[in-house]
């Protein structure tokens, strides 16, 4: 590992001592982040929302500028992956395994259980459960998403930096990057990665778990999960042990595959009409108010702001603090692709796939839940999709497709993980070794293990989404930093 540099070390360090007080007190760590996180979430609200609707702007920008001829590498460079292939990378690292847990359950939750504004189980609370799913993973996350991926990849093929986030700073910092703030900076990306990461192997072993109990009576519980952990921990160590060009692209072409088929399925067998009709009501009400959305922070209202601290203030947290895993995976992916080309396809094609995912899934829960054929309201998160299942058309069929495509998508975000925590720890190189890939592995799988032994996984949550804050200025500072290198470029 003499590849290895400063910024692994000192993150393996800071990771040993929060997971240690994580499992030493469970119950103090929660309690400390939980009242540091909701200081945050109501201090700080305004300043999320502002900032998201900023990358959204800045991505719009960079479509219509002349920028958006500018070519991430040489100007002889073409793109490494088909546009399938690419599309199918960005969804499956960004948000793909979020789509199966979070489907069906969160319009069904806007609807029934806590409604933003509308009174539980309307009309106008189901066509608001939908814009308000789209409106927290729809265009504000992928620009922001974009935009770091933009000055990542700016930096590192056009101008043939390193891959970290430090490099995009040296227009603004210079020299200073390249010790001790560089180091800083590295590691909070790091850091955020590994336990973002970390947080979304142990939810997916809950969610898998609760699948394999409601299908075959897999028995619930911490030793269940651990053997879920190691069975998948082998299987992405693996693929990331073979590249992009094999493990990672092929797995992410399956996702996209399994993905739409089993869209495919929801649609022809749930309401078909429905989906279409509310699809195209709810996304036209999506952009229609998608202003009055994004800068909404019901200062007088103290039940909507409640609502916003805990779903959309919640969500932009939760973005920004994957931005650095995400992003760096997208810039790494992305090589020859034009600026506009480049934000075009990050910003629009994950957005539509993943709002009439939400369509299908979340209106024909709601369907199912407004006629009494399923009490889906009541079920955890984790197994709203399989209740939906249960009183649909091949439903033991459709589950274990279910349970598969999340095991593929926890996979493919765990393997991009590790490749892009290899990056960051090995000098931003482009192929770190595979030893660094299997240490984090490793440390991931461990994390999360830990953390759910001792019921840990909550307070991890509200660690990363603290982090996500000072990430939130260095953000700002790589858009300033990106700027000036661009504005350089065209003289």
């Amino acid at each position: 590992m003499k590849k290895l540099s400063k910024v692994f070390y000192i993150t393996i360090g800071l990771i040993v001592l929060a997971v240690g007080y994580g499992a030493l007190a469970p119950e103090s760590f929660e309690a400390i982040t939980s009242t540091i996180k909701s200081f945050v979430a109501s201090s700080f609200g305004w300043y999320y929302m502002l900032l998201m609707t900023l990358m959204l702007i800045l991505s719009i920008f960079f479509i219509f500028s002349p920028y958006g001829k500018i070519r991430l590498g040489k100007d002889s460079d073409r793109p490494q992956f088909s546009t399938i292939t690419w599309i199918s990378m960005l969804f499956s690292a960004g948000m793909g395994i979020g789509l199966v847990f979070y489907g069906a359950a969160e319009p069904l939750s806007h609807f029934a259980i806590d409604p933003a504004t509308a009174e539980p189980g309307t009309s106008a609370a189901f066509k608001e459960s939908l814009r308000q799913t789209y409106f927290h993973w729809g265009f504000h996350v992928w620009a922001m998403y974009g935009v770091v991926a933009l000055s990542l990849a700016f930096f590192q093929f056009r101008k043939g930096e390193p891959g970290l986030i430090s490099s995009t700073l040296k227009p603004i910092f210079g020299k200073k990057m390249e010790g001790p703030w560089g180091t800083l900076v590295d590691v909070l990306a790091v850091f955020a990665t590994a336990f973002g990461v970390a947080t979304s192997l142990g939810f997916g072993a809950v969610q898998i778990n609760a699948g394999l109990n409601y299908l075959f009576g897999f028995k619930i519980g911490i030793t269940s999960q651990i053997i879920i952990i190691a069975i998948v921990t082998v299987l992405f160590v693996a693929s990331a042990w073979s590249g992009l060009s094999k493990g990672i692209k092929y797995l992410s072409n399956m996702n996209l595959l399994l993905a739409l088929a089993l869209l495919g399925f929801i649609i022809i067998m749930g309401p078909t009409l429905l989906i279409l009709d509310m699809f195209t009501d709810s996304f036209g009400g999506y952009l229609g108010n998608i202003v009055q959305m994004s800068f909404r922070t019901s200062p007088l209202n103290g039940h909507n702001r409640e609502w916003l601290d805990n779903w959309t203030i919640f969500y932009w947290a939760w973005w920004i603090s994957w931005a650095p895993f995400v992003s760096m995976f997208i810039a790494r992916v992305s090589k020859g692709r034009t600026i506009r080309e480049f934000v075009t396809g990050v910003l629009v094609a994950p957005t539509l796939l993943g709002t009439f995912w939400f369509s299908a899934f979340g209106t024909t829960a709601i369907d199912f839940q407004k006629r009494g054929i399923a009490d889906l309201a009541q079920a955890s998160t984790e197994l709203t999709i399989f209740e939906m299942f249960h009183v649909m058309p091949f439903s033991t069929g459709i589950s274990v497709f279910a349970v598969l495509l999340i095991g593929s998508f926890f996979i493919t975000s765990a393997d991009s993980a590790t490749f892009v925590l290899g990056m960051q720890s090995t000098n931003g190189s482009l192929t770190p070794p595979n030893r660094v890939k299997l240490a984090w592995g490793i440390t991931l799988s461990v994390i999360a293990i830990i953390l759910l032994s001792v019921n840990g996984l909550a307070a991890l949550q509200n660690t990363i989404i603290i982090a996500a804050l000072p990430f939130s200025f260095i953000m700002l500072l790589m858009i300033i930093s990106l700027f000036k290198a661009l504005k350089a470029e065209r003289k």
